[in-house]
């Protein structure tokens, strides 16, 4: 007998002890349950910028924690070690809720307002997002999820209550692109329109030489976030060769600044970012 998750569109239908797409998600006594739960590759303590978050507490910082596993398949992803690794390759530590909790707590003196759930794709395990941040609220610290956006809208609104600001990565504007990567566009899409509705959100678009780079998806990229609010933040961001691109150029900086010109048509504010 097969269960299926319902966390994304993947819909992945597994037998028992079977992993997910995801590589963070397994069946368990008939169940599909967060296997990545406290299991903890990356913390971190970081400015709030660099989430990046530039108009939620500019000037702050916030403790920064991640897993292992993602659920797209970005070739040109950031952080591969951690997010393309499944539990058996990658080293990590078990923490609860309440240690998490309770170091964010610690931290408040130093500046921090809270946790980041960030580094790998955080919704792939949205239970230790949500009962974390249940915890953490309790203690007046503030929720940031930095996300690929590809989840069910079902799960996502169970964290809607309790994330204070999103940093949604929208990978690119067109159907084909985001078949590359093994999502899907209307997914995000839908994402960031029911997370602006909630709490504060940015977007960020990694800009890869050949792939996403024209000014004519920018344009249609920056037109649609302006109808939802021209006020939402866009972050537009240089690539570096990493992963299965590990052979290809940094986007030129120009290309990045002209870019985020063109952004402007629409938004009020735009970012260059790695520049």
């Amino acid at each position: 007998m097969k269960v299926q998750c319902n966390v994304c569109p993947h819909g992945c239908k597994l037998s028992e002890g079977q992993t997910g797409f995801c590589g963070g998600r397994a069946c368990r006594g008939g169940k599909v349950i967060c296997e990545n739960y406290g299991k903890i590759t990356s913390l971190a303590f970081d400015p709030i910028e660099k989430k990046p978050l530039y108009h939620y507490y500019p000037g702050s910082k916030i403790l920064s924690v991640g897993s292992y596993g993602c659920n797209l398949r970005c070739p040109f992803c950031q952080n591969c070690e951690i997010s393309m690794a499944k539990e058996t390759d990658i080293d990590y530590i078990n923490i609860s809720c309440e240690e998490l909790v309770e170091k964010a707590n610690e931290l408040k003196v130093r500046g921090n307002i809270g946790i980041a759930y960030t580094y790998n794709e955080p919704l792939i395990g949205y239970e230790f997002v949500k009962d974390c941040g249940l915890l953490a609220k309790k203690r007046g610290l503030k929720n940031v999820l930095v996300t690929n956006g590809y989840i069910c809208e079902e799960p996502l609104r169970e964290l809607l209550d309790i994330v204070d600001a999103f940093n949604i990565d929208l990978k690119g504007f067109t159907d084909k692109f985001y078949k590359k990567l093994q999502g899907d566009l209307d997914t995000v899409k839908n994402t960031i329109k029911i997370a602006a509705k909630a709490c504060h959100v940015e977007v960020t678009t990694l800009i890869v030489p050949g792939e996403n780079d024209s000014e004519e998806e920018i344009e249609a990229l920056s037109k649609w976030l302006s109808k939802i609010s021209p006020d939402i933040p866009l972050h537009i961001t240089r690539f570096f060769p990493r992963w299965k691109m590990s052979d290809k150029e940094p986007t030129p900086v120009k290309t990045v600044y002209r870019l985020a010109d063109v952004a402007r048509r629409n938004l009020r504010f735009v970012h260059e970012g790695n520049c």
